[in-house]
């Protein structure tokens, strides 16, 4: 794995950062931030066959798998917990799975991440086949857990991409649709929760969002099909429709809690 150089493991362009004040530190910490946005534009051709491969295969009854280790295994899972309550899907559409298992959200589990048969035993679980979407993260692009579940995801015919931020890496060369994010060095040296967890997350939420989208789950612009589960979001349904059907808000409340979404209360008056 050593013929390429990692660019998350190169030396920040900054030094001496204990001597900076605080002000100086975030001044500098938002410069590099800055630069994330632009890498990710770069890649969008790679997440546009992604999310058009995702529709396809979601239309087939097909599911989108995360596997990740720390950061990245955590992104993953927020991204894929919160297409419910967004989207109104089923909570086994979108999965993410972390190595370690779910106590590796909140605390690391020691080598975890170098399991390189645990991820396709932990895909096992869901009965995963072969119209499901296989989406390795890992910035450093060799984590084992993540290759070792895309290697066995190719071989049981998944399509597979990966999300890393180091082009020519494994997980770049060895996936179906790689995406691959240079945002440059980290600003304290190799800790890849900052540029690199933030390019993550902005690719994320483009896959899932796009995807949402194409598959008919906003409308307009819309999250017609959001969960109503705390009073925010009835308030915001209820605006959705005082907005949409031109009625009183208390008319409109009253109807959203009759039919249970957005979507629905439009579909019934409408």
């Amino acid at each position: 794995m050593g013929e390429y150089q990692k660019i998350t493991e190169r030396a920040s362009l900054y030094d001496n950062l204990e001597s900076m004040n605080s002000e100086d530190l975030l001044q500098k910490i938002n410069q590099e931030d800055k630069k994330v946005a632009d890498a990710v534009q770069d890649v969008i051709p790679q997440i546009t066959k992604l999310v058009d491969a995702l529709v396809v295969r979601f239309e087939k009854g097909g599911r989108l798998f995360y596997i990740g280790a720390g950061t990245s295994g955590r992104l993953g899972i927020l991204d894929a917990s919160e297409i419910p309550p967004t989207f109104g899907m089923p909570h086994d559409k979108v999965i993410g799975i972390i190595a370690g298992g779910d106590g590796a959200i909140r605390k690391a589990i020691e080598f975890a991440e170098d399991n390189t048969l645990q991820a396709w035993k932990d895909l096992q679980k869901f009965d995963i086949n072969e119209n499901d979407t296989l989406v390795g993260i890992a910035a450093s692009g060799t984590t084992p857990y993540v290759l070792g579940g895309i290697k066995d995801a190719k071989a049981n015919g998944l399509l597979t991409a990966g999300i890393t931020n180091n082009p020519g890496s494994p997980l770049a060369n060895d996936t179906d649709i790689p995406i691959a994010i240079n945002v440059g060095p980290e600003f304290v040296t190799g800790s890849t929760r900052m540029k690199s967890g933030t390019s993550q997350k902005l690719v994320l939420n483009m896959i899932s969002t796009a995807l949402m989208i194409k598959i008919g789950r906003v409308k307009g612009n819309k999250m017609v099909d959001m969960q109503l589960s705390n009073n925010k979001l009835v308030d915001r349904g209820t605006r959705y429709l005082v907005e949409a059907l031109n009625m009183p808000y208390k008319d409109a409340e009253k109807a959203l809690k009759k039919h249970g979404s957005v979507r629905a209360a439009i579909a019934a008056i409408g």
